[in-house]
C-alpha cells in the first residue's frame, strides 16, 4: 500500500519543526486541496498525509506553513520573512511506494529530498 508523509526538522535551532501548518494539493486537473494537517511534537503527521487509493499516479504539492512558525518563536525577524511559505512540487511515478518528503527548514533556507 502506498503512502505519502513528511517530517519537518527546524535546522535553524536543530530540533524538529512541531505546529507547522502543512497542507496537500493534487495538481492534475487544476490545484485541487486534498487535506490540512499539523505536525506533532516530533515534526511529523499522523497519520501519513495520504495512503492507499488516496495516493494517485500525478502532481502533488505540500504547501508548510514555515513563516508562521518562525514568527510564534517570537524571534523578531525582519518582515516580510525571507522564507515564509515553503511550497514543494513532487510527481508520483508509482503510487504503490511509500513517498516520504521531509523538509529542513531555517528562517533563510529550505531544501527536500525522497526520503525513505
Amino acid at each position: 500500500m502506498g503512502r505519502l508523509t513528511t517530517h519537518v526538522l527546524d535546522t535553524a535551532h536543530g530540533r524538529p519543526g512541531a505546529g507547522i501548518a502543512v497542507t496537500v494539493f493534487r495538481l492534475d486537473g487544476g490545484r485541487r486541496e486534498l487535506l490540512r494537517a499539523v505536525t506533532n511534537h516530533d515534526g511529523r503527521c499522523d497519520p501519513p498525509l495520504l495512503e492507499g487509493a488516496a495516493l494517485e499516479r500525478g502532481s502533488y504539492e505540500i504547501v508548510f506553513g514555515a513563516g508562521d512558525y518562525f514568527r510564534a518563536l517570537g524571534l523578531g525577524l525582519p518582515e516580510p520573512l525571507f522564507v515564509d511559505e515553503v511550497v514543494l512540487r513532487f510527481g508520483v511515478a508509482d503510487p504503490t511506494a511509500h513517498y516520504h518528503v521531509p523538509l529542513l527548514v531555517s528562517p533563510w533556507s529550505y531544501s527536500t529530498y525522497r526520503g525513505s
